[in-house]
């Protein structure tokens, strides 16, 4: 937690870091009955979305909604193994193509997209979220 709360300093100030902690510890606490994925990748994930649309207490609140949405439609190892598909599909080579060309990865990413859509959904175009 010690890293992650450096890590928050670093990115975007103290009021940032403080709120992340919370929130991501409260969520955790209240659904961890829901799902498997632990603290650090939510917190990864968080990091990585806000980074991506603003260091803001509303983007924290979106993205810390849309892991939730993710953990509660697909279970943490779907998650790793689709994430670990989209990551060697970046590199160059026989081996990337290998990742871009079976359709069994393209299933296992699939199912990612559509928990990806659903908390986009369910987080971004709610009005008051």
């Amino acid at each position: 937690m010690n890293r992650m709360l450096a890590k928050a300093v670093r990115l975007g100030g103290l009021a940032l870091a403080a709120g992340l902690v919370a929130s991501v510890a409260g969520q955790t606490a209240a659904r961890a009955d829901d799902n498997d994925y632990p603290t650090e990748a939510r917190a990864d994930y968080v990091f990585g979305c806000m980074a991506a649309n603003g260091q803001t207490r509303e983007a924290l609140t979106k993205c810390a909604c849309s892991i939730d949405a993710i953990a509660a439609i697909l279970p943490y190892d779907k998650y790793v193994e689709a994430s670990t598909i989209l990551g060697m599909r970046q590199g160059i080579g026989q081996r990337a193509n290998e990742f871009r060309s079976t359709k069994m990865f393209d299933d296992k990413v699939a199912e990612l997209r559509r928990a990806q859509a659903e908390a986009e959904i369910r987080c971004y175009r709610q009005t008051g979220r």
